[in-house]
C-alpha cells in the first residue's frame, strides 16, 4: 500500500496502534497512580521512535487514561465515574446519522491479535485477527477514523473492496456467512491528536466521541472488536428514553447508527450502550 495523503508510510498506523495496545496492557495492569515505564524504556521495547511513542502515549493522555507528570514521568490516570445511561434493556435509541457514507482504506492487514485484543476476542494471543484502518466520510468529508480488529477465521478472502464500499455487516453476512446479533458499546468525549487531526480535518485537540464496540454473531462469539473517533464537531448524540409501556414501535427509517456501520444492526437487533469507566478502544 502507497503512502497515504497525508505521507504516511505503510505501516505508520497500525504502529501506533500496537504501541497504544502495549501502553493499554500496562494500564490495564496497574492501578491508578502508579507509574509506567520511561519513554525510552518504551521505546527501545517495543523498537519504535521516539515520535511513534509520543503519538500514542499523547492520545491515552488526551484520553484520561495516562497522567504526564514534569520531571517524574507517566502515571495511570485515577479512575473515572462510570455512569450507566440506562438499566433496562431497548430503553436506549441512538439516533441516526443522514447523509452518504463512504470509506477510505489506511491501512489493511493481517496479524497476531496479542494479548489485548485476543482477551476482547476470546482468542489466543498468537490467533490471526484482520486489521484495518479506514477513515469513514460523510458526503465526501472526513467524519471518524475507525479502528477495526476482525477474527480472521470468520471472513477468509475478506477484500480491501469490501471495506471501502458498501455495508461492512451486510458484506460479513452475504460473502461471509457471519450474522452479527449484538454489540456493547461505549461512548465517551476525548480530543483528537496530530495525526488524527490531519486526517480529519480539524484543529489539534479538537473535541471528538470515541467509541469502543464489541460484537458477536447470533452464535455468541465475538467478531469484531472496534475503536472509533468521531469528530466532536459534527456530531451529536440524541437519546430517545422510554418511562413507561408503549404501542408497538414502528421500524426506525434506514441510516446510520453513530460509530456502527449499517447492517445487521440497522433492521433489527438492539445495541447496548453506556458509557465506559474502563479504557478506549
Amino acid at each position: 500500500m502507497n503512502a497515504d495523503a497525508n505521507g504516511n508510510a505503510p505501516g505508520v498506523v497500525l504502529k501506533r496502534e500496537r504501541v497504544r495496545d502495549h501502553i493499554l496492557e500496562l494500564i490495564e495492569t496497574q492501578r491508578p497512580g502508579d507509574p509506567i515505564p520511561s519513554e525510552r524504556t518504551l521505546c527501545a521495547h517495543l523498537g519504535v521512535s521516539r515520535p511513534t511513542l509520543r503519538a500514542a502515549v499523547d492520545e491515552l493522555v488526551a484520553a484520561g487514561l495516562l497522567v504526564r507528570k514534569h520531571g517524574r514521568g507517566m502515571f495511570v490516570a485515577p479512575e473515572k465515574i462510570t455512569q450507566e445511561l440506562v438499566s433496562q434493556e431497548n430503553a436506549l435509541a441512538v439516533a441516526r446519522a443522514a447523509g452518504a457514507w463512504s470509506s477510505r482504506l489506511l491501512e489493511f492487514t493481517t496479524i497476531q491479535a496479542g494479548a489485548r485484543v485476543g482477551r476482547k476476542l476470546r482468542l489466543s494471543p498468537a490467533a490471526k485477527i484482520v486489521y484495518v484502518a479506514r477513515l469513514r466520510l460523510v458526503d465526501g468529508a472526513p467524519m471518524a477514523i475507525e479502528h477495526l480488529h476482525i477474527r480472521a477465521d470468520l471472513v477468509p478472502g475478506l477484500s480491501a473492496q469490501e471495506l471501502e464500499s458498501g455495508d461492512l455487516y451486510e458484506h460479513l453476512r452475504e460473502h461471509h456467512g457471519v450474522h452479527v446479533r449484538e454489540a456493547v458499546q461505549a461512548i465517551e468525549p476525548t480530543v483528537v491528536t496530530r495525526s488524527e487531526a490531519e486526517l480529519l480535518d480539524v484543529p489539534e485537540l479538537s473535541p471528538a466521541l470515541l467509541f469502543e464496540r464489541l460484537t458477536s454473531d447470533t452464535a455468541g462469539r465475538p467478531v469484531e472488536y472496534v475503536h472509533s473517533l468521531y469528530r466532536g464537531d459534527r456530531y451529536r448524540i440524541v437519546s430517545h428514553l422510554t418511562l413507561g409501556p408503549t404501542a408497538a414501535t414502528p421500524a426506525p427509517p434506514p441510516g446510520h447508527h453513530p460509530g456502527i456501520p449499517p447492517g445487521d444492526f440497522s433492521h433489527r437487533d438492539t445495541v447496548n450502550s453506556s458509557t465506559r469507566g474502563d479504557v478506549q478502544g
